[in-house]
């Protein structure tokens, strides 16, 4: 029979190994990291007829990993698999103007935010609301649904019986759906540009997405035709903002980029990229 005395230094010697191989996973010195980009969400992201990744995420990215010494290499990925290809592992980094929000906050870690954005509906013609001309009003909801059904009440009168068009997965999906979906049809689609195709040859009388999103199809000959309608939607409903994704675990990973964001805000990189690519200051 083995001993209380020796069962007691085996534990301990277990333990011991075992906190040891945790403080080197933790102390894990990041070289290179894959940061995953959906490339098709201009401006924010988009792919070169070269295949490079570019817009206003890629350049920032460029700027953040120089300022803490990373090879950051990029990947496209559908929007619907950033969250889960993170987790299993197929990259370290997701960064595709991903809003901070409680649900996605519970399964992965976000860096401080980049950038703070309101979204919009958009039309064809005169389907719904109005056309907006010149300055876009903004209408400042909290995510209290209670607070925010008063103000949300004028958009549904308007767009009752209409069909709106979202993209599957994104922070705007469940705003639709909770909002509209008993008094519209809504559609969902894998990709912007599937929903902007049905918008443009009428299969869906409304979209809604980022406003930046639309500022950067406004060039695009085949999206041309697209008009943002009534009033631009922002507040606290968003959250803070969009910022990186991360796994938990990664906690060296994300005080790296955070101290970054930290630094490319305050010297004004954020600005003046946002500038370049939304010819707007997007900064939260």
């Amino acid at each position: 029979m083995i001993s209380t005395n020796v069962l007691k230094a085996s534990l301990a010697t277990l333990l011991g190994v075992l906190a040891l191989a945790g403080n080197g996973a933790q102390a894990k010195e990041w070289k290179t990291v894959k940061v995953a980009l959906e490339g098709s969400y201009a401006p924010w992201n988009l792919t070169l007829p070269s295949g490079t990744i570019s817009g206003f995420e890629p350049e920032l990215l460029d700027n953040l990993c120089k300022r803490i010494n990373l090879q950051c290499d990029t990947v496209a990925q559908d929007f619907d698999g950033l969250i889960s290809g993170l987790q299993a592992g197929k990259f370290d980094v997701v960064m595709d103007a991903l809003a901070i929000t409680p649900d996605r906050e519970k399964v992965i870690a976000f860096s401080k935010p980049y950038a703070a954005t309101p979204a919009a509906f958009a039309r064809i013609d005169e389907h719904g609301l109005a056309s907006t001309a010149g300055k876009t009003s903004l209408l400042k909801l909290t995510g209290d649904p209670k607070t925010d059904r008063a103000m949300i009440a004028p958009l549904r009168d308007q767009l009752r019986g209409k069909s709106i068009g979202i993209q599957s997965g994104t922070v705007y999906t469940r705003f639709i759906t909770d909002n509209f979906k008993d008094i519209t049809s809504v559609r969902l689609y894998k990709t912007s540009a599937e929903r902007d195709l049905d918008l443009v040859n009428g299969r869906v009388d409304m979209a809604f997405d980022d406003v930046t999103y639309y500022a950067g199809i406004a060039g695009n000959k085949d999206t041309a035709r697209i008009r943002i309608a009534g009033p631009a939607i922002g507040g606290a409903i968003w959250g803070p903002g969009e910022g990186l994704g991360f796994r938990k675990q990664d906690t060296e990973l994300k005080a790296k980029f955070d101290a970054a964001i930290t630094a490319a805000l305050a010297d004004g990189t954020v600005a003046r990229l946002s500038e370049k690519w939304f010819k707007a200051d997007v900064q939260p």
